[in-house]
């Protein structure tokens, strides 16, 4: 296997596409791991793209896509054994090629932000609805090859759910065009659905077509507390029911993390005083002739009557609104200042939430002596549940091997409830050893037979996803 910075390697990569291998290409939000690569080519178009990858493929040299460089699971960073790998940064391909208001369509590269599409599509008069906190650094590229959620999934769906056709290029330099605009298209295997979520281990996606949707005339936003995660299912059924398919995000936030903003970010103004034990942020977004506040009012009525909701305020502006939606998203910036033991990102069904909370939140009592903070999507049973030291320690007074018996255990929790340990994050390298651990054989196999199938030298992300 040849080395990427080998100069005869680099004469054969298209001219102008080579960058130096800066640091910002080499790190990874939370500092778990330090990348290494021999060379960073970042093409500008999908035949430059192409032609990078083909002569890695000729050559069997290791490729990194990187998007933005937020995920959370080390797939955008190589930093096992073997020769130093090529990066293949999507950077440069940044255009909006096209909007189509009448099909409700946007096409762009991959390396355009999260945030200009969202930009795109409401200069258009429509809506890109799927929303992440780093919407602003992360790529579309990145957020298909990791199938990524966000709390607009209760109504929206992940990733996948709002692209109709991806461009894409195989692992030996051929170009897939697939940037169909149709909502229905029968004709063989969906190679689409296949790339997306696989991290860039089966190929580059290069470009995709996403749906759009039309601009809500109102929404409507409050901050309520409840009296248990319990409840909180509940209020999401009444919702729901309610406002037939029109809630657009449900948070649970417990009152552990409101405590970590108040201790790390007083300038931020919590919504509710006292701090609730637990709370939910919920968002409505309804067509012409509904009035948000309305629906709201009258959701909170009923969920008073029925002792699901013990406090709330509904957001009476725009900013108000803005601010309910900062405490929430700046929960994770409060974890990383408090400095978290274990990080985990887990998918129940939406009827075993409330049992796996209660049951976990006891064991992990009556372990250890560590705080637990438990916040996430529940409209779509996903919660980022998380491990802190106690008071007056530090990580340093714990162990791996305690951590990662803590972390086993919850794994195990979830599992036994039909869940999942990655639910929005992905695999990457932190989840490839849990994948093949835990995941049904026959699944594995079949995954491994495609891996071989469409990418025989191993060249595409080598470690992540598959160990």
């Amino acid at each position: 296997m040849l080395n990427p910075a080998d100069e005869a390697f680099g004469r054969r990569l298209p001219e102008g596409v080579l960058r130096p291998v800066e640091p910002r290409y080499l790190d990874e939000p939370r500092d778990r791991y330090r990348g290494r690569a021999g060379l960073v080519a970042a093409p500008r178009d999908v035949e430059e793209a192409a032609a990078v990858l083909r002569a890695c493929h000729e050559a069997r040299i290791g490729v990194v896509p990187l998007g933005g460089g937020t995920g959370l699971v080390g797939g955008q960073v190589f930093s096992g054994d073997g020769p130093d790998p090529l990066i293949l940064s999507l950077e440069r391909m940044n255009k909006v090629r096209a909007i189509y208001r009448e099909e409700d369509v946007l096409v762009t590269e991959a390396g355009v932000t999260l945030q200009a599409v969202r930009e795109a599509a409401n200069g258009a008069g429509r809506v890109f609805p799927l929303a992440i906190g780093s919407q602003g650094t992360a790529q579309i590229g990145g957020i298909l090859g990791t199938n990524a959620g966000g709390v607009n999934v209760l109504r929206w769906g992940n990733a996948r759910a709002l692209c109709l056709g991806i461009e894409a290029v195989m692992p030996d330099g051929r170009i897939m065009r697939g940037l169909t605009r149709l909502r229905k298209d029968n004709t063989g295997y969906d190679l689409r659905d296949l790339l997306i979520g696989a991290e860039g281990t089966l190929g580059i996606i290069t470009a995709a077509s996403l749906r759009l949707a039309p601009m809500p005339r109102e929404t409507g936003v409050a901050f309520l507390a409840v009296p248990s995660p319990e409840a909180a299912l509940s209020l999401l059924a009444l919702a729901q029911a309610r406002m037939a398919g029109c809630v657009q995000a449900f948070e649970l936030i417990a009152g552990t993390g409101l405590d970590f903003i108040a201790a790390t970010m007083p300038e931020l103004r919590l919504p509710l005083s006292p701090v609730p034990d637990w709370s939910v942020l919920i968002e409505v977004a309804l067509p012409e002739g509904l009035e948000a506040a309305t629906a709201l009012e009258g959701l909170l009525e009923a969920a008073m009557e029925a002792g699901l909701v013990e406090d709330g305020v509904m957001a009476q502006s725009g900013q108000q609104a803005a601010g309910f939606w900062e405490v929430r998203e700046r929960i994770p910036e409060a974890n990383r200042l408090v400095g978290a033991l274990a990080s985990h990102d887990v998918a129940l069904p939406l009827s075993e939430v409330a049992r796996f909370i209660a049951e976990c939140g006891a064991w992990i009592g009556d372990t250890t002596d560590m705080r637990l903070n438990c916040f996430g999507h529940l409209g779509d049973g996903n919660l980022h549940y998380n491990l802190f030291p106690r008071e007056g320690l530090t990580r340093r007074d714990y162990s791996p091997e305690v951590v990662a018996a803590m972390t086993a255990g919850i794994h195990d929790r979830v599992m036994a409830l039909g869940g999942s340990f990655s639910a929005e994050h992905g695999i990457g390298r932190m989840k490839a050893a849990e994948l093949a651990r835990r995941a049904d054989p026959v699944r594995m196999a079949a995954m491994r037979a495609i891996k071989v199938a469409l990418d025989p030298h191993g060249i595409m992300n080598p470690g992540a996803v598959l160990a």
